[in-house]
């Protein structure tokens, strides 16, 4: 059986002066969601955006925003963008001292949690939150800047979240995110990911929205 792999493509990475249009470029080609990256520069080096970019987006398309806080203190902005139409919402693991607290306010305001990890954290340490969350993403850049190359050695650990995740019986998306192209996707799918974070491969300024999607999904046709 074919296994679907869903692409996230994410707006850290889209020309914001036609972010409009690109989004409803992607939703048109197939896109399964559009990732939405929050940085507020204490957590990770770089400011992006916040609950108002996810407002604007959110008249745009039909598609389910995946709202990724890269951020300290995440518990104090949850209700804001789900308000502002998040339909999920990923802390990271390494940002929350309540981890549990805050998965389960995201989930009290209708939005899915995820919970995130970085490259240093090993699979092991998001075991007793598991149960509790509806996605894990699994880093596989340093978060903070797009374009980076891919961590190949954060295969095995996806594949150790498959397991996991696995062992519980009950459906929980794993996303891998960061320096996802025509190779890696490949790696990550076949390691067990069904959610797959794309920016530069989708948004960029050698070839179209289009084009990209297509490119993703025409490697992932073969597993």
């Amino acid at each position: 059986m074919h296994k679907i792999i869903h692409l996230a493509p994410s707006i850290l990475a889209a020309d914001f002066a036609r972010l409009g249009e690109q989004v409803q470029e992607a939703e048109a080609n197939g896109a399964s969601m559009i990732h939405i990256d929050v940085m507020d520069g204490q957590f990770v080096p770089n400011i992006t955006m916040g609950a108002m970019v996810v407002e604007a987006v959110r008249r745009v398309t039909q598609l389910p925003l995946d709202v990724h806080l890269m951020i300290v203190q995440p518990a104090n902005h949850i209700e804001a963008f789900a308000r502002a139409g998040a339909d999920r919402i990923t802390v990271h693991y390494e940002a929350d001292p309540h981890l549990h607290r805050t998965i389960m306010t995201i989930k009290a305001l209708g939005c899915m949690a995820g919970v995130a990890i970085n490259p240093h954290i090993p699979a092991l340490a998001i075991d007793a939150i598991l149960p509790f969350v509806d996605q894990v993403n699994v880093m596989t850049v340093n978060p903070g800047f797009g374009g980076q190359e891919f961590i190949h050695e954060m295969m095995s650990k996806v594949a150790d979240i498959h397991a996991m995740i696995g062992n519980l019986r009950h459906h929980i998306d794993l996303q891998v995110d960061g320096g996802i192209n025509t190779q890696t996707a490949m790696s990550a799918a076949q390691a067990g990911a069904n959610i797959l974070v794309v920016g530069s491969a989708v948004f960029n300024h050698q070839f179209s929205v289009t084009e990209g999607i297509n490119r993703l999904k025409q490697a992932l046709a073969t597993i």
